[in-house]
């Protein structure tokens, strides 16, 4: 009997680049290597894919260069960071960052963040990071774009209560498109209080290399809770 198709199977395309320039000969052996030692498998207990002083579990889609993702495996040493990210060169130089400052508090997935996200038990993340996603800034592309009501429903139920939603974007379409959303979706609530605390960036929040070379304007930082 034929397998019948899968009903998400249009919602879950993966659009935006994977292949980029030729890696390296060093990138290419981490990807056969280091990438499989510190692969993420969907499924199950996220925690028993840690180390046992790992207490709690966060997640960052599109990590990018992965300097977001190391300096927050750095500042907490009893979290495991799962990092998502599909474009083989952000995975490439997060590999090579790994293998000179090994963290084994780290699991990467290369590959679409949504497959992570369905396949996590209820409640099972502590924080979840979306930072500078591709905008798709045509409105015709929109439904490309990461934050959809249906994915802030498999957010809600992956989240513990409390825990938080960091989403930054310097993308003036993307902004609204989000808050919309987000202020629309009855498990989430908006932390800021006045304009500072969407335009300042938190402490614990370290820019990156890409904010440095490729923000378009003003970038701007929400957190929302998970209630």
């Amino acid at each position: 009997m034929s397998e019948a198709p899968h009903p998400d199977r249009n919602r879950r395309k993966l659009y935006g680049r994977r292949k980029g320039p030729k890696l390296s000969s060093r990138q290419a052996g981490l990807r056969q290597t280091l990438l499989g030692e510190l692969a993420w498998a969907p499924g199950g207990d996220p925690l028993a894919q840690f180390p046992d002083n790992v207490q709690e579990v966060w997640l960052e889609v599109g990590f990018g260069a992965g300097e977001h993702l190391i300096w927050q495996a750095q500042q907490h040493a009893q979290v495991g960071l799962i990092g998502a990210e599909p474009y083989e060169m952000g995975m490439a130089k997060l590999l090579t960052k790994l293998e000179e400052t090994p963290l084994n508090t780290v699991r990467l997935y290369e590959g679409d963040g949504r497959e992570i996200i369905e396949a996590l038990p209820d409640a099972s993340l502590g924080r979840f990071f979306l930072l500078f996603p591709d905008p798709w800034p045509k409105t015709r592309h929109h439904k490309r774009r990461f934050l959809q009501m249906e994915m802030l429903d498999q957010l809600a139920r992956v989240l513990k209560p409390g825990a938080e939603l960091r989403f930054a974007t310097d993308d003036k379409s993307y902004l609204p498109y989000a808050l919309e959303r987000l202020m629309a979706h009855p498990k989430f609530r908006w932390l800021a209080e006045g304009p500072a605390d969407w335009k300042t960036r938190p402490a614990d929040w370290p820019p990156t290399r890409y904010e440095a070379k490729q923000i378009r304007g003003l970038p701007t930082f929400l957190r929302f809770v998970r209630h």
